[in-house]
């Protein structure tokens, strides 16, 4: 027969042994390989108010990250509005903004590389944006 001391005895044994084997299975899987990182180049700032087109830049990742803010430039709510386009064809790509009133915010293109410009479209704000392009290194 077994006494009540053998069963827990046993009962801790095993325990232990697959706490061992679950252990060992982990270090002997490779290391997870970290996710890559995503630097960002400025490629250019612009501010004002009203319409413009900014003059071309190049990307040569065509993606793109916008960070943009307006502010009031009087009591009416304004609008503001960026699209990339390819400097090449004239040809809108990718509305990247496109917002009422005051406020800051970020938006992003994905496209081939490519030479670009921006077409500002602003009506009673001030604006400014910055372009930055994504640079992917190994993390």
């Amino acid at each position: 027969m077994f006494s009540r001391r053998n069963i827990v005895v046993s009962c801790g044994v095993i325990v232990l042994a697959a706490a061992a084997v679950a252990c060992g299975a982990r270090a002997d899987q490779p290391a997870k390989a970290s996710e890559p990182t995503v630097a960002w180049r400025p490629l250019g700032s612009w501010s004002g108010h009203g319409n413009q087109q900014t003059e071309s830049f190049t990307s040569d990742t065509g993606t793109l990250r916008v960070r943009w803010e307006t502010t009031a430039e009087s009591g009416d709510p304004g609008a503001f509005r960026l699209t990339a386009h390819s400097a090449i064809s004239g040809r809108p790509l990718q509305q990247v903004v496109d917002h009422r009133g005051i406020g800051s915010g970020v938006g992003y293109v994905q496209q081939d590389p490519h030479v670009f410009y921006v077409v500002v479209e602003s009506n009673h704000v001030n604006w400014k944006f910055t372009v930055e392009e994504a640079v992917g290194y190994g993390g």
